[in-house]
């Protein structure tokens, strides 16, 4: 359900965004926060906050801005608002350097967003903000995906799409110059000035899309230029009529750097790509050793010329590298999952396995836990209690069977290979340690929370992220079969009980 969240304030933060005042957008964001009752103004307040520090590129700001929208968001409990928050997130991963976060944000995002059964323009702007993401690193067929799913969207809730997400084609037009592909840099460019012009331009005569897409219409202008095609486009104009941010000024210095090539302005040119390297980053790392490539083959001097390529070049490739290696790293992972999913099934006929799970069940634990006893052999028992709750009721039920689902996956790669993992039932699971004392297991209780937690549960769950209460018993204290699990179940009960009251405070 969309939040419909629509207060002045929250109006005139995105407002300011759009406009081209990120830094204003900020302040507002900052008074919301600081004062609102209402969660769902606050998520959303602070999810404009991640858009404005990410274009005014303030680093400092990232890590307490995305940890506040966080909190937010988990307790707006909005699924949209869940997802717009993973698409900026992956934009500031991936500014961090980390593009395995950057993926896995954009996957949450995008599995969460295809949940959703009603059009919604808040989706349309996370499925915008998916695709700027995934151009921003490289995936340029995901980034065009991701963009007509907003343009759809978009469509659907009667939002003016036009001219929207220029800087996907930007993108894409340089990664196949980088590649060598430069006749179809040029037909993206080329297609996309086309369609900027056709729109029913603004008032000052420029092209009639968003202010913060300005720029990169100037840019596309500016790139043809310096690779001697000829436009109609005020390239200068375009991009200085961009947002007052730091991806703007980007594009602007950039833009500047080609049009001085193109009027022969070569030695100026390159002295400003001296310094234009953290620059490029909001187009390519590779796009300042291309643009000089560019500069020195417009002087005629082809061995500087080549010297410059074989940089962009092995710019460019670093970045395939990397995500062969990210490519690598899934599959060997997908491969775990699957023979840790063989190795269960292999009991999932059997009369004392768990069906949903393929652990063992509670017949075939008390079976287990009986011949231990009678070997007086020494162990513990914890009760690992899953506990999700869920905004949509009506989820639930699918929600958490893949969530039990998961736990039980969990548990079999967390524990030791003597160790014995079932499902009791519900959404209760047992562990029995052999030769482990109660004095050490604080410890194994930590681990195994800290592993339950870094799990990727809003991929499975439906809305809710669970958490764990475990209780402990020992073997030692109960010779009489059958009285084990109860004794340790219990016990676990209490803790949660007291969880609870804590909570409840």
């Amino acid at each position: 359900m969309s939040p419909e969240v629509t207060s002045d304030r929250l109006r005139l933060a995105r407002r300011l965004l759009g406009a081209g005042n990120p830094a204003g957008a900020v302040a507002l964001v900052d008074e919301i926060d600081a004062d609102t009752d209402d969660a769902a103004e606050r998520a959303w307040a602070l999810l404009v906050r991640m858009a404005a520090v990410i274009g005014l590129e303030w680093t400092n700001e990232y890590a307490s801005t995305v940890d506040r929208a966080h909190a937010a968001v988990r307790a707006f409990g909005d699924v949209t608002a869940l997802a717009s928050f993973h698409a900026l997130a992956a934009l500031i991963a991936n500014t961090m350097g980390s593009i395995e976060q950057c993926v896995t944000h954009l996957i949450k995002s995008s599995r969460t967003l295809n949940r959703l059964e009603q059009p919604q323009w808040e989706a349309a702007v996370a499925w915008h903000n998916i695709a700027v993401a995934y151009s921003y690193v490289g995936f340029h067929g995901h980034a065009t995906q991701a963009a007509s799913q907003a343009r759809d969207l978009a469509a659907a809730t009667g939002m003016d799409w036009r001219g929207r997400l220029p800087e996907v084609q930007v993108r894409h037009a340089l990664s196949l110059d980088h590649q060598g592909d430069t006749d179809g840099c040029v037909r993206i460019l080329r297609a996309l000035l086309s369609m900027a012009e056709r729109l029913p331009p603004r008032e000052d005569g420029l092209p009639g899309i968003g202010t913060m897409d300005i720029p990169w219409i100037g840019y596309a202008a500016a790139r043809l230029t310096v690779l001697g095609e000829a436009t109609t486009v005020d390239a200068l104009r375009c991009l200085a009529a961009g947002s007052d941010d730091a991806w703007t000024a980007d594009l602007n210095q950039l833009g500047r750097i080609c049009l001085s090539i193109h009027e022969g302005e070569t030695d100026r040119a390159r002295r400003l790509l001296d310094n234009a390297t953290a620059a490029a980053a909001v187009l390519s790392p590779a796009e300042v050793p291309r643009l000089r490539a560019l500069s020195h083959l417009a002087d005629g001097d082809t061995r500087s010329a080549w010297r410059a390529e074989r940089e962009a070049f092995a710019i460019d490739v670093a970045r395939t590298d990397q995500l062969r290696r990210l490519v690598v790293d899934g599959m060997t992972a997908r491969l775990d999952h699957e023979e840790l999913r063989r190795t269960v099934s292999g009991y999932a006929d059997d009369a004392r396995t768990d069906p949903l799970t393929g652990l063992p069940n509670r017949v075939h634990l008390g079976e287990y836990i009986d011949g231990l006893v009678e070997r007086a052999e020494s162990g513990v028992v914890a009760v690992v209690e899953v506990v999700v709750e869920h905004p949509d009721s009506t989820s639930a039920q699918s929600g958490d069977d893949a969530v039990l689902q998961r736990v039980a996956d969990s548990l079999m790669r967390i524990m030791r290979s003597g160790d014995f993992v079932a499902r009791y039932g519900g959404a209760e699971f047992v562990l029995v340690l052999p030769g482990t004392k109660l004095s050490q297991t604080a410890d194994v209780g930590r681990r195994v929370t800290r592993e339950l937690d870094k799990e990727d549960w809003d991929l499975v769950s439906s809305g809710g992220t669970p958490h764990f209460d475990l209780g402990w018993a020992d073997l030692s204290g109960n010779h009489e079969p059958g009285r084990r699990i109860t004794g340790a179940n219990t016990k676990a009960d209490r803790i949660v009980a007291r969880a609870r009251n804590a909570c409840a405070r």
